[in-house]
């Protein structure tokens, strides 16, 4: 591999430590403001948050050492960031179904919406570039987390809306719905990450 390459994989390693950080305090914020709100959508965000910081994880192992060269570990790296999405689906769809049917009301969020309008801003940023060093360097992983930061960015507007829409107008049915759709596009992304979809290899 040629200086470009390296070059490429210390970026996507440093990206991911700055992932790490923000997802880590984006996580503990938004689990504390869904307990105080009762906020399905804002839980469902947090633990989001936590899994993708696991996956900015898996990209810093995937690039340290002997293994920044080694297409098994790419493998490896791949399949694990796929396993993240799953791990998200099944307690927010429980969740959001209980919420539903017993029609439990969260609670106006201030603190849930600054921090969506937080992660909408930083979100895409870190995704795309991402995406761009997993083309460079032929890793569909990178390419993955990438894709988890632009999920993470799609998320925070269905949360903002969710949040918004019950603070203004009542709609309450909103931030469970807004769960389900969480669990349903994390499927979709982890489907996506473990076949190595949307890698420009």
């Amino acid at each position: 591999m040629d200086e470009d390459w390296h070059a490429a994989a210390r970026k996507a390693r440093a990206l991911s430590w700055a992932s790490l950080a923000y997802m880590g305090i984006e996580g503990l914020v938004a689990i504390i403001a869904a307990v105080w709100s009762g906020s399905v959508a804002l839980l469902g965000f947090g633990l989001d948050s936590l899994i993708e910081g696991l996956a900015s994880v898996i990209i810093v192992w995937r690039f340290t050492g002997a293994r920044t060269l080694s297409e098994a570990a790419e493998d490896q790296a791949q399949k694990a960031v796929a396993v993240t999405f799953f791990l998200l689906a099944p307690y927010i769809t429980f969740d959001a179904v209980k919420s539903l049917i017993h029609g439990d009301h969260a609670e106006t969020s201030w603190l849930g919406i600054a921090l969506s309008v937080a992660s909408l801003i930083i979100m895409p940023l870190l995704g795309r570039a991402k995406r761009r060093l997993g083309a460079v360097l032929g890793s569909a992983a990178t390419t993955g987390e990438g894709n988890q930061n632009l999920l993470c960015a799609y998320l925070a507007a269905a949360v903002l809306i969710g949040l918004l829409g019950n603070a203004a107008f009542g709609w309450w049915w909103l931030d469970p719905a807004i769960g389900l759709l969480i669990a349903g596009l994390a499927v979709k992304e982890g489907f996506e990450a473990w076949k190595g979809e949307g890698c420009a290899c």
